[in-house]
C-alpha cells in the first residue's frame, strides 16, 4: 500500500446503523463524497470498505474478495 498512514479515526455506529467517516480518511483512501464503495465483513469485528470497481475487478480476476 505504501504512503503515510494517519492516526486511526474513532467513529460510532448510530442507532440507525449508520457510520460517518471523516473526509480526511476518505481523501487518504482516494475516495470522495459520492464515490461508490462496496462494504463486506471479513469476520468478527472487521468490516472492509473498497472502491466498488476495484472490488469487482478483484472478484472477476480471483473469484474472491481479499
Amino acid at each position: 500500500m505504501g504512503g503515510t498512514l494517519r492516526e486511526p479515526a474513532e467513529v460510532t455506529i448510530g442507532e440507525d446503523g449508520t457510520v460517518s467517516l471523516p473526509l480526511g480518511l476518505l481523501a487518504e483512501a482516494g475516495l470522495s463524497p459520492g464515490s461508490r464503495i462496496l462494504a463486506y465483513s471479513r469476520g468478527d469485528g472487521c468490516i472492509v470498505l473498497r472502491r466498488e470497481q476495484d472490488a469487482m475487478d478483484e472478484l472477476l480476476d480471483t473469484g474472491e474478495l481479499g
